[in-house]
């Protein structure tokens, strides 16, 4: 008996390990999320001659935290016109696909051994067009509709030539795992190398996150926020979250992939190199 269950017991352990990391994971890209958008606000803040978020707890560090508390405890509308099934599984299937995208990042909290990390990248980012356009669909509201069709129509656009970039960094190294790629960086970074490759996957990543000048997916002047206009509350919040999380993840692959050299047990310097790229994309 002892013989039958060990293997059993094994299989066991090694899923509640790989699940207690994915949690791991999930809760540090939250937090992560949270404190990225107060690096933000701080930033263009400080940019613009104010002083930003400052008022709760010390200096308004945790900010974020009472934004979080605050959207999750309000009361869901549900618009009687909407498809409600898909109203509300849009925002969740948004933070799974986010999730995702996590996993082939190069640490022990991913999976370290992606032999086609950067072909799964490809091909799981390109499912974010779903759930915007059935989150503007499902809304029921032509300006949520209207906002989802132009967000998808930027999108769609941008994702051609981030392939096709790619295409050239992934060629430098003849390889879809992301750590072959950091590892041929350990002397010379691929954004010295390639200096109009990494100007023109700059400006892709703007545009595929929504950041300005390429934020009319989410015009507020003239869309009043695009397709999330009938979202509140928690829902709103796994939007928040899920895009977040995306614009987060590229910026960390962008470190990987132009400014990398990441070693085992280095961690700090890739961490640094993510947060001085997610400061200039601010």
């Amino acid at each position: 008996m002892i013989g039958v269950s060990s293997p059993t017991i094994c299989i066991s352990v090694i899923m509640l390990i790989g699940a207690v990391k994915a949690l791991i994971m999930a809760l540090a890209v939250a937090l992560g999320v949270g404190f990225y958008t107060l690096l933000e606000r701080k930033v263009l803040s400080y940019i613009q001659t104010r002083k930003g978020p400052n008022k709760v707890g010390l200096a308004g560090v945790p900010q974020p935290l009472s934004d979080a508390a605050k959207l999750f405890i309000k009361e869901n509308i549900q618009i009687n016109a909407s498809n409600k099934l898909i109203f509300v599984l849009s925002p969740v299937i948004a933070v799974a696909i986010m999730l995702s995208l996590w996993s082939v990042y190069p640490s022990g909290y991913g999976q370290r051994k992606f032999p086609l990390g950067v072909l799964f990248f490809l091909c799981v980012s390109r499912l974010n067009v779903y759930t915007v356009l059935l989150s503007g669909w499902a809304s029921n509201s032509k300006y949520a509709l209207l906002g989802a069709i132009r967000a998808v129509a930027q999108t769609i656009s941008y994702e051609v030539s981030m392939a096709l970039i790619l295409l050239a960094l992934l060629l430098s190294r003849q390889s879809f795992n992301l750590k072959d790629i950091a590892y041929a960086q350990a002397r010379v970074p691929f954004s010295v190398i390639l200096v109009p490759v990494a100007a023109m996957w700059f400006t892709t990543c703007l545009a595929e996150t929504n950041r300005s000048p390429f934020d009319l997916a989410e015009g507020e002047s003239e869309l009043v926020s695009g397709f999330n206009i009938e979202y509140g509350g928690g829902e709103f919040a796994f939007l928040f979250i899920a895009e977040y999380g995306r614009i987060l993840f590229i910026r960390a692959l962008t470190a990987v992939l132009l400014f990398s050299g990441f070693m085992e047990g280095v961690g700090l310097y890739l961490l640094t190199v993510t947060l001085l790229v997610a400061y200039i994309f601010l």
